[in-house]
């Protein structure tokens, strides 16, 4: 009994690891049509009994404004192109921060937040931590930053039913990814940490007070290379 259990994790594992490896490989090249997080919205819509609503065009970074990149690492990861993944600086100020009982912030790179945002759920716990770990060694690996970057452009929420930054640039302002100012790039990225809560549409005062600061630190921030690899 104790061997059948054996060489069925075994080979439990081995699936494991050959399908998250593919599923990693063709995301290298193929857009990420769907990600969990839009259908756990999409399941949560139609509980509620709302309009069905799912805003998502894939667009390659070179149809993106060049100040979308540099916006969000202004945002969300400001080593983002010198970090290996993870940004031990980062956690240590928010492990630190908690330490301290000041108010909780996020430690997660870009890298980590594509991760989750394409292979996993959306709650916290140890158990998803661990395998957002494993996928973002995955995409460190086998993606470049550029594609890392793409991927993450493209799938993140930016509003309700809105997912990457040509739905949002076409919902919010009524252009295309390509066309988006950098004040309005600054907008988008100031939305990120709860884009439900934060309509980029509809600035509120706290928002325009975040935009006005990403603003200020894209200034240290070099363009981002938009070359891909793919």
């Amino acid at each position: 009994m104790l061997r059948i259990l054996r060489k069925t994790l075994k080979w439990l594992l081995i699936l494991f690891i050959g399908s998250t490896v593919l599923a990693v490989v063709v995301y290298r090249f193929a857009p990420v049509p769907l990600t969990p997080l839009m259908l756990i919205r999409l399941c949560q819509q139609v509980t509620r009994g709302e309009t069905v609503r799912l805003h998502h065009h894939w667009v390659p970074i070179t149809k993106m404004s060049r100040y979308m990149p540099v916006a969000v690492m202004a945002s969300e990861d400001q080593r983002f192109l010198s970090h290996h993944g993870f940004d031990f600086k980062e956690i240590k100020n928010a492990v630190g921060d908690q330490l301290e009982g000041k108010r909780r912030r996020g430690g997660s790179t870009i890298s980590q937040q594509t991760a989750k945002n394409v292979f996993l759920w959306p709650e916290s716990s140890w158990t998803r931590k661990g395998f957002e770990v494993y996928f973002t060694l995955l995409i460190e690996l086998c993606w470049s930053k550029q594609r890392i970057m793409e991927v993450y452009l493209n799938s993140i929420e930016m509003g309700h039913g809105i997912y990457g930054v040509e739905a949002v640039a076409g919902d919010h302002f009524n252009t295309d990814a390509s066309q988006l100012t950098r004040s309005q790039c600054a907008l988008i990225a100031a939305t990120l940490p709860n884009p439900l809560k934060y309509n980029s549409a509809h600035p509120s005062p706290y928002m325009l007070k975040r935009q006005a600061a990403i603003q200020g630190q894209m200034k240290h921030i070099k363009l981002f290379p938009l070359s891909t690899d793919n």
